[in-house]
């Protein structure tokens, strides 16, 4: 099923994922974000543009299978709105966000976002292959073409690890949830460390969205780079910046993982 249609399923409050998007015994959990964005969205009274997301994966959402998604606004003030969501399955549930949206307003503070680092043209990165039974199912829709630090399991002592983003069958609109689901789609930062496969997980999740609304089109590229924070006892805290083709700064996520090595 293309994103665009389970997006527009999710404000039905019931949606069967496929699997398709799959992750290993989990859904995408980008898919899962993007789903409770579109019910919060459908909360609102007025437009206002999403600032915040906050996501908190309690537990595996089975592929192949239905879930509920409910929203509830929590309080609208003049500017913000501050929504919850619900995610459930089997009556149990898989994932809780709360979502901040509001207006723009004139402020004497201006600060530009961090530059982009400097990476290899999306053209001349090698791209993660969607190899089925190996590499997570969702890969198969979305493009990554890897331009910083190693790939997953090469032992490498780099911090950081990056590259180039897409969906491989461009949207009918770039919106804020379609930068929810590519802003989770690349694998913990942790995983170059290793030198063997082990599984690791998304525990907690927070996207700020620096430019709402950003002038894309729906097949642009959009640069990715994670860095680690610190890790131990396995957890490990990491946080990335989302750049467009042109250096313009539209996000920041910030992680905690699980890894069992």
């Amino acid at each position: 099923m293309h994103f665009d249609q389970l997006l527009e399923a999710a404000t039905a409050g019931e949606v069967v994922l496929p699997e398709d998007w799959g992750q290993g015994r989990a859904t995408f959990g980008g898919l899962l974000g993007a789903l409770a964005n579109q019910a919060m969205r459908a909360c609102l009274s007025d437009h206002r543009p999403l600032r915040s997301l906050s996501v908190a994966f309690v537990g595996p959402a089975a592929p192949g299978e239905k879930v509920q998604i409910r929203a509830e606004v929590l309080r609208q003030g003049k500017s913000v709105t501050q929504i919850e969501s619900r995610i459930t399955q089997h009556g149990e549930t898989v994932l809780v966000a709360l979502g901040s949206y509001g207006h723009g307003r004139e402020s004497v503070v201006q600060v530009p976002g961090r530059a982009a680092p400097t990476a290899p043209a999306p053209e001349k990165a090698p791209a993660l292959p969607w190899i089925e039974g190996v590499t997570p199912a969702f890969t198969q829709h979305i493009a990554m073409h890897f331009g910083l630090g190693g790939f997953p399991f090469t032992g490498s002592e780099s911090r950081e690890m990056g590259g180039w983003m897409r969906f491989k069958e461009a949207p009918r609109a770039m919106t804020e949830s379609h930068l929810i689901a590519l802003a989770d789609a690349w694998p913990p930062a942790v995983l170059p460390q290793l030198k063997k496969p082990a599984p690791a997980s998304s525990l907690s999740w927070t996207l700020q969205i620096v430019e709402p609304e950003p002038r894309l089109a729906s097949d642009d590229w959009l640069l990715y780079e994670a860095s680690i924070d610190q890790a131990r006892e396995g957890y490990g805290q990491t946080q990335a910046g989302i750049w467009s083709r042109d250096g313009q700064l539209l996000a920041l996520s910030h992680q905690a993982v699980t890894v069992f090595a």
